[in-house]
């Protein structure tokens, strides 16, 4: 017998004012999948929302159809359906002594480092039947040309052979790390919302007002109200939860939690006091 689970990926925002770097992912345990996207498109049905969601779109015509969306896929996230982790990058932490290589992959490398920790797949609990878990990877369409793609996905490829992965019985199929379009992927259009979510308030984006304009936009007010509303959601999960740090807990915290954040600080780095809010 073999467990199989479904990570989908996403990133955002290359480069903010305060934080940088954000990446997403969600996981699935492959017998809860049917489920998992039955119920969401039926949301999305019910709430007449029949094209791609994103949190680009978010506007006040939409709002009320937006949070009532994210509340069901929330729904999914408090019962373990889905878990969630989100990382990103605190500007004022920067990283020295990288090698050119390390900067010209920067993008890649930290993806890999969210891939290969933040769901703690090294730290499973134990399990004396030694059950294979097979691995299946989904990018929403890297941003890069097809050769450093294939070069990023061979990398993953190769992540089941550390220590922590081979202990913890995790196995990838190199067929199985492929590029998906968010249109076609519910559970991805879910995170898109809350990782833009993240972006828009931790880089401070809820103040912005139109050029000449005394008063925000309406769509930054309505942002800022779906991203209220995520705040409280994720807080029902974990009270008081500080979306800029990262998430507390064990190791083995890092695969039982319903929905964590990771500030990513460098080995070696200076800190910039100046960027910091």
């Amino acid at each position: 017998m073999a467990k199989e689970f479904f990570l989908y990926c996403d990133e955002s925002i290359e480069k903010g004012k305060y934080y940088s770097d954000f990446y997403g992912g969600a996981l699935v345990e492959s017998q809860n999948y049917e489920r998992i996207v039955s119920t969401l498109e039926a949301k999305k049905v019910e709430l007449n929302l029949y094209n791609e969601i994103k949190w680009n779109k978010v506007s006040g015509g939409y709002l009320e159809k937006y949070i009532n969306f994210i509340d069901a896929y929330f729904e999914l996230i408090r019962s373990g359906d889905i878990k969630l982790r989100l990382m990103f990058r605190q500007n004022a932490y920067e990283a020295i002594n990288l090698t050119e290589r390390q900067k010209d992959n920067g993008f890649f490398l930290l993806y890999y480092q969210f891939i290969k920790h933040a769901f703690g797949f090294m730290s499973l609990p134990e399990d004396d039947s030694k059950e294979r878990k097979y691995l299946r990877l989904y990018f929403d369409e890297l941003p890069d040309n097809k050769l450093r793609c294939e070069a990023f996905k061979s990398e993953i490829f190769g992540i089941q052979s550390l220590p922590g992965f081979v202990k913890s019985n995790i196995l990838i199929r190199r067929e199985d790390i492929v590029d998906v379009d968010s249109k076609k992927h519910v559970i991805l259009q879910g995170m898109d919302i809350i990782l833009g979510s993240m972006g828009f308030r931790l880089n401070n984006l809820h103040k912005a007002k139109p050029e000449g304009s005394r008063i925000r936009g309406k769509k930054t007010i309505a942002k800022e109200t779906l991203y209220k509303n995520i705040l409280k959601q994720i807080r029902t999960i974990r009270p008081g939860f500080n979306i800029g740090v990262s998430t507390g807990g064990t190791p083995e915290d890092r695969w039982l939690h319903q929905y964590r954040h990771w500030n990513f600080v460098p080995k070696n780095h200076k800190i910039d006091t100046t960027r910091f809010k």
